[in-house]
């Protein structure tokens, strides 16, 4: 699963995943961060996510951009830049 990190409180390993399809809100397993590269999470973060077996998230990892089925998903605006080119055009 994709998600975003909705909170974090580091000092004792509670947080909250976003999950990206369906805006289900998962608290973060106790094991959420072990073996990941992930030593901190911040508000907003991106994350790939697994649910253990009581429903909490693990295994984090790196999320993207990617839709992943989000409702309404646009995907990026066009860098000023391109939209400058296509005007001049």
């Amino acid at each position: 699963m994709q998600g975003v990190i909705k909170s974090y409180d580091p000092s004792t390993g509670d947080g909250i995943v976003v999950s990206d399809t369906d805006f289900a809100e998962f608290d973060l397993a106790p094991d959420a961060l072990v073996g990941s590269l992930f030593r901190m999470l911040r508000q907003g973060q991106r994350v790939r996510f697994e649910l253990d077996a009581d429903g909490r998230a693990t295994g984090l990892n790196l999320g993207s951009e990617r839709d992943m089925g989000t409702p309404d998903f646009q995907g990026h605006a066009e860098p000023a830049t391109d939209r400058i080119d296509q005007q001049q055009r």
